[in-house]
């Protein structure tokens, strides 16, 4: 399994750095709002639709509310990544009350809540570098790596044992201490403040870990191991988007605020 999560991991990473760095810009755009939809057709696996009718429906509504957000509310697109933290800070709260019950019209606006914000985050992003992009990737992977290896290894105190068992605090701190050095390089190469950069990097990858366990009450819930089955060794979309819907609306929203451009 761990080759097979390799693999699939190389070979996406190949073609990730194709879209952010090789293929027209247009081209990348358009890649970059199929991605949420692709997330939003396994959101509705969540739903408990029973027509694939009723599922390209959602994938309609978050396509319109997407396309709503850039071409309406284009200028104020920080106000949508400031809504988007303040959902995963309440997301953060309602982890600690898991199991709870989840009424299908509350999937649907969080459904909204996780997918058009990453869409917002990540086009923001890509307008402003694709470099920075693919650091907002790199933390997050960092974190995620990390917390692999050191809950594999070192894993002992559940984190949240009704949401993800295998997941630890033994893990946070493991994936936190990966992201400490990408900050020091950060840094240096920026030529920004370290005591600036590291809390920042510091907060995208814990916010992280939140949109992971977040979108795992939903999976709970609607009684599914993984959201689909795109990546071999990984799940679907969501399975691999879920900390970076999270993080993404964060690094987005600081590197303009905090004047790290």
């Amino acid at each position: 399994m761990l080759k097979l999560r390799i693999i699939t991991a190389i070979i996406s990473l190949v073609i990730l750095l194709a879209v952010l760095f090789v293929v027209p810009a247009m081209v990348a755009e358009i890649i970059i709002f199929i991605v949420p939809l692709v997330g939003a057709w396994e959101w509705s696996g969540f739903l408990g639709f029973k027509s694939n009718n009723m599922r390209y429906g959602y994938v309609f509504v978050i396509a319109a509310l997407m396309a709503f957000t850039t071409s309406v509310l284009g200028e104020y697109s920080s106000q949508v990544l400031q809504v988007a933290c303040v959902w995963w800070s309440v997301a953060f709260i309602w982890t600690f009350f898991f199991p709870t019950a989840i009424p299908v019209m509350f999937r649907w606006i969080c459904g909204a809540l996780v997918l058009v914000p990453l869409f917002v985050a990540l086009f923001e992003l890509y307008a402003l570098s694709s470099q920075f992009l693919l650091l907002a990737l790199i933390i997050v992977w960092a974190a995620d790596m990390g917390a692999y290896f050191a809950g594999t290894y070192f894993g002992r105190v559940k984190l949240a044992p009704s949401i993800s068992p295998g997941k630890t605090w033994e893990g946070v701190f493991g994936g936190l201490a990966m992201v400490v050095p990408l900050a020091f390089v950060w840094a240096h190469y920026a030529d920004r403040e370290i005591l600036v950069i590291l809390p920042f990097c510091l907060a995208v990858g814990a916010l992280s870990v939140v949109g992971d366990l977040t979108v795992s009450m939903f999976k709970r819930t609607a009684g599914v191991k993984d959201s689909g089955k795109l990546f071999p060794g990984h799940g679907g979309v969501l399975d691999r988007v879920d900390s970076i819907a999270a993080a993404a609306p964060l690094f987005a929203l600081g590197i303009t605020c905090l004047g790290l451009l």
